[in-house]
């Protein structure tokens, strides 16, 4: 288990970045969005192989927040994306910095992880240059790849919306909170009576024995109003996989989750969405005797069931145009772990002779491997970027990875902060980063294998939660407003009430 009280640096980690801000109060936000929808035919991301989107059901969006307390400005990005490459998050760093002076350090950029989203990732544009041409040929033609027209697309798209956000700052009532909806996410790995952990190893498979990891099913909220009591913007905070396609290009359930609160607060609310540490978590109950509902049903039902609670939440709020703003990061260089040589050899045979007959899986972990052995001779350490980002009461803590549910809740154990917020595939992806236990001997499921995608060392999660921690207590947490105190009682209560009984 980590250490929360100390800093612990894992071997083949150093610290890179280490950046300091100030903090006052006197508040004021600001909310933008813009449309990054991709064009039909463009690539549908996530898993390791190609795949075309052909219908549309929902715009993809950027949102985004701007907090400044007159000294400090931090922003928080929601991209409905798959992932944000790290050097996409630079280039847009850089222009926001230079456009609204928001300082590119104290600037949080996050992916929703929409799996019906366009093509941010998984290979970048010229990766795998420095490879050879079968390499090459794994890489860019046979794996899911990001195009570079539409990573510029979405480039400029965080850039305007957050302009526009710095633009609009103005003084609101911001309140902070958070509720409970537990009832429709579920942990994906199952402990067996193999003896080792299984992702999704279906329903009513008589060998599980019982969940391998937790939910987290808090709904963080921060929203904010004007004067005239209209909702302007929120940002929610909540821990599922965004893998419930209903079908076509989408937002996924962050689609309905908006629709909600919406429909509800007003058609121009501006819903930032930032996912928690869902890298084990999703919307399939592998526990369930029952049949799964339809694409669009099930979207529905998580994003509805999401964007209800955050509406109670904001119902229950009390307000405040006083709060603190600051911001805090690093940047860790975390060893990737290699594939050993015998295994690269193995690939390369199985992926160079079509004679041998071996399923889809092997296939595309012998891909993954051959992939991975030739990123490792460019790239043989990560940057792994985490943040903290304060506003007022609320502190946003983040990293690049598809972070395992457990650690999310280690770092709200151990923030000092009333609500604390864990944001997942922020500035960066490095890919699933699985706890110790999932890649100990009795662990197991596909996020423990290596890949391209997924390959840094068994305690690269312990060191990001504990430098999370870290930062959060480098800032001084703030107080969630609460209703002014009823004056002392007079001594007379509601006349009304005060009368004897009348039975004749």
């Amino acid at each position: 288990m980590m250490m929360r009280q100390t800093l612990s640096v894992a071997m083949g980690i150093s610290i890179l970045v280490v950046s300091v801000a100030r903090e006052t109060l006197a508040a004021e936000a600001g909310f933008a969005e813009r449309d990054i929808t991709p064009e039909i035919g463009m690539e549908q991301p996530g898993g390791y192989s190609k795949r075309f989107h052909r219908t549309l059901h929902d715009a993809c969006k950027v949102r985004a927040a701007v907090f400044t307390n007159g000294e400090r400005r931090v922003a928080i990005i929601g991209v409905d994306a798959l992932m944000v490459p790290r050097h996409l998050v630079l280039a847009c760093r850089q222009e926001i910095e230079e456009k609204c002076a928001i300082p590119a350090d104290s600037i949080m950029i996050a992916a929703s992880h929409s799996h019906s989203s366009g093509p941010t990732g998984m290979v970048q544009p010229g990766e795998y240059d420095h490879a050879s041409e079968f390499v090459r040929k794994l890489a860019y033609e046979k794996s899911s790849a990001a195009d570079p027209v539409y990573l510029e697309q979405v480039k400029i798209a965080i850039v305007e919306a957050t302009f526009e956000a710095h633009e609009s700052l103005a003084t609101l009532n911001v309140g902070f909170g958070s509720g409970i909806e537990g009832n429709g996410v579920f942990n994906r790995r199952f402990r067996m009576t193999s003896g080792f952990e299984n992702t999704h190893p279906g329903q009513g498979n008589p060998g599980i024995l019982g969940p391998a990891g937790p939910t987290d099913p808090e709904v963080g909220v921060v929203a904010a109003w004007g004067d005239d009591g209209e909702l302007v913007g929120c940002i929610v905070n909540f821990v599922c996989h965004a893998t419930v396609n209903p079908g076509g290009i989408s937002a996924n359930y962050i689609y309905y989750l908006e629709r909600v609160i919406r429909g509800v607060m007003g058609e121009d609310v501006i819903v930032v969405f930032t996912a928690g540490a869902s890298g084990d978590v999703t919307q399939v109950d592998n526990l369930s005797p029952y049949v799964r509902p339809r694409p669009e049903q099930w979207s529905r039902m998580v994003g509805g069931r999401v964007g209800a609670e955050a509406v109670k939440v904001m119902y229950s709020m009390e307000t405040s145009t006083e709060f603190a703003v600051a911001s805090r990061n690093k940047t860790l260089r975390i060893q990737r772990r290699p594939p050993r040589p015998d295994r690269v050899e193995a690939a390369y045979e199985m992926l160079q002779d079509s004679k041998l007959k071996a399923d889809a899986t092997e296939l595309a972990f012998a891909k993954e491997t051959v992939m991975l052995d030739a990123l490792l001779k460019k790239v043989p350490i990560a940057d792994v970027e985490v943040q903290a980002v304060q506003v007022g009461p609320v502190v946003f803590v983040s990293n690049p990875a598809e972070y395992f549910c457990q650690y999310g809740l280690d770092i709200k154990q151990g923030s000092d902060f009333p609500l604390t917020f864990p944001v997942s595939l922020a500035n960066g992806c490095v890919g699933y980063v699985p706890t110790e236990e999932a890649l100990g001997p009795r662990g197991g499921g596909y996020e423990t294998r290596l890949s391209s995608y997924s390959n840094l060392i068994p305690t690269a999660g312990t060191t990001i939660a504990n430098e999370g921690i870290a930062l959060t207590r480098q800032l001084q947490p703030g107080v969630i407003p609460t209703r002014a105190l009823h004056r002392p009682f007079s001594g007379t209560g509601w006349a009304y009430g005060n009368l004897p009984p009348q039975v004749d």
